[in-house]
């Protein structure tokens, strides 16, 4: 037996569930502002990201923007606001228009942004109108994956209503911890997720929930992302256990247990 010199880790392990997740923690809702029928729907798993058609009404088109204003009206040139910072940025994101002709203003619907918006809608084959009507895109934060379609093909479209839900495309296992157990992890934690089929991948505790659940025996989220999320493939819901290194100690003396003698005193 041999007294090695070296690090020494204290883990903590749980199962968690592997699943897609949004900034906030709720599903994002797309809310309709066009009107006519449903002539085209996505599905459950379809995966969108900005410039892309989401659906189509009465086969005209909605695209897809990254943005966090939501469409409240139709926008013309000399408009301004923050709801106008959206498709600019966009525009100049998708490549229709320069960042040194907009962005003296972000927020103004100049000359500038009417002719890339009418190359815009070249593009998608409706009217160069040159102003963005207000059921022609709809703004999320990023690149989304559809969860639910509460709309129906065929029927009408009526402006104003939720008709999918979708979450991000970034997955993170959630974990939920014993409350008296918070105090031994911490956020950049680092985590050792093992998937279903046997495989093992590195994460790192992301998030520390701060309300309990489960009455006498209370339990806490806890957060883990994925530091190579393509190790997942395309797992949602999976179950998954994790390994969480709560302690390091370095330069440490490791005695093996076999060295430990019983004493006839009992020591």
């Amino acid at each position: 037996m041999t007294v090695t010199r070296g690090p020494l880790s204290s883990q903590l392990s749980a199962d968690g569930t592997l699943e897609y997740t949004t900034s906030g923690g709720s599903d994002y809702s797309a809310v309709n502002q066009a009107s006519r029928t449903f002539s085209k729907l996505p599905a459950a798993g379809d995966v969108f990201a900005r410039g892309q058609v989401i659906y189509r009404v009465s086969n005209d088109p909605v695209v897809l923007l990254y943005g966090n204003t939501p469409v409240y009206r139709s926008l013309y040139a000399g408009d301004s606001g923050p709801d106008v910072r959206e498709p600019n940025r966009n525009l100049v994101a998708l490549g229709y228009a320069t960042r040194h002709e907009v962005d003296w203003d972000w927020d103004y619907f100049s000359e500038e942004t009417r002719y890339a918006l009418e190359t815009f809608q070249d593009k998608f084959g409706v009217d160069e109108t040159g102003y963005l009507a207000e059921g022609q895109v709809v703004f999320l934060p990023g690149r989304i994956r559809i969860t639910t379609v509460t709309a129906t093909l065929g029927t009408n479209a009526g402006a104003g209503a939720a008709i999918l839900q979708a979450t991000s495309t970034d997955r993170q296992v959630v974990v939920s911890l014993n409350a008296a157990e918070q105090s031994e992890v911490e956020v950049v934690d680092q985590v050792r997720i093992t998937l279903p089929d046997g495989t093992a991948t590195p994460g790192v505790l992301s998030g520390i929930g701060t309300v309990a659940s489960g009455g006498s025996n209370p339990m806490l989220p806890v957060y883990i992302a994925l530091r190579h999320p393509r190790a997942a493939g395309t797992l949602d819901q999976a179950p998954v256990t994790v390994q969480i290194t709560t302690v390091t100690v370095r330069n440490t003396l490791i005695v093996p247990i076999d060295a430990l003698l019983a004493l006839s005193d009992g020591g």
